[in-house]
């Protein structure tokens, strides 16, 4: 039985948000009778799945009491998402970027008004602690994607798109950053279909929660040095291990190159603009070559690519994996 949660954040979304498209990814079956589908989250406002969770819990948030302003630590796409969620809902957004952020993402937060504040390194732990410590100190409402309870239910919200469309769906395949992302998908998934598998992905560089997943208990990594500045997660949540590791049945990891590939493939073939983490699913895709599933469903997560990444991508050397 779905969670209520689900169909609430349906309701609230669909007054905001459009339903992302689900399409055959023709270039991308490995056999006659198997079927790939590409869920286009990167066509949503701010070019990322994240808009779905932000705009729902602070909608919530705001029912429940009087919102001034809200902070978010973010590498990215999920300070956009806050941004653009405050600015539609009349608030003040203060969000705190690791220094030397991606400057597509840096950009989308700029031109949705919210206030930047860089501190830190490529990861986001001086910005979490200076996000906190200001949210403590003024009273704004720390929306952190790693742990608000009412968020995941937001991104939850794309598994019924897609299981309401495709109910024969048997594998989803679902990039695996922060986990808000995964456990919202794989929950609903698992609420409405008793076959569905639920595949994540994290990069070979930033491993700490397929290392967690594995081990049952939170592992840190030292770095978290990848070019998918949305997968790059270093500290992983106890309470979201426990999670997964009831939620998602297999976890792949991707190298730099497969994930470049994964970007080369999209803009070749299917005529798709992904950044890494958004094409994440379609490399680990690719190198598991899951022949069993028929119908597979990649989330393309998001579109905000560097200039210099989506370069590389496409004067890459590198065969295209077919």
């Amino acid at each position: 039985m779905l969670d209520p949660a689900f169909q609430n954040a349906r309701d609230f979304l669909s007054k905001y948000l459009p339903q992302t498209r689900l399409v055959l990814g023709g270039s991308l079956s490995s056999s006659s009778d198997q079927s790939v589908y590409l869920k286009l989250e990167n066509e949503l406002p701010t070019g990322s799945f994240k808009v779905r969770g932000a705009l729902y819990a602070l909608g919530l948030h705001m029912q429940r009491r009087n919102v001034s302003e809200v902070v978010a630590s973010s590498t990215g796409n999920h300070g956009a998402a806050v941004a653009y969620a405050a600015e539609l809902l009349g608030v003040k957004a203060r969000i705190f970027l690791p220094e030397k952020s991606n400057p597509v993402k840096r950009a989308n937060i700029a031109r949705l008004g919210a206030e930047i504040v860089e501190r830190g390194s490529a990861d986001l732990a001086a910005a979490f602690e200076m996000a906190a410590e200001y949210a403590q100190v003024h009273g704004a409402f720390f929306l952190n994607d790693a742990t608000d309870p009412d968020l995941p239910a937001g991104p939850g919200t794309i598994a019924c798109e897609i299981l309401e469309k495709l109910p024969e769906a048997d594998a989803i395949y679902v990039p695996m950053g922060d986990t808000a992302l995964i456990r919202g998908v794989a929950a609903a998934a698992k609420q409405t279909s008793s076959k569905v598998k639920i595949v994540g992905v994290q990069s070979e560089r930033a491993p700490s929660y397929f290392l967690s997943w594995k081990d049952g208990r939170a592992i840190e990594t030292e770095t978290c040095d990848t070019i998918a500045d949305g997968l790059a997660t270093r500290t992983p949540v106890i309470a979201n291990v426990d999670a997964i590791r009831g939620l998602v049945d297999e976890v792949v990891l991707v190298s730099e190159n497969e994930m470049l590939n994964a970007i080369r493939r999209l803009l070749i073939d299917e005529h798709v603009v992904t950044e890494p983490a958004g094409a994440a699913a379609t490399a680990a895709f690719l190198k598991s070559r899951d022949e069993r599933s028929k119908n597979v469903v990649l989330l393309l997560t998001g579109a905000n690519i560097s200039v210099e990444v989506l370069r590389q991508a496409a004067t890459s050397t590198l065969p295209v994996v077919s």
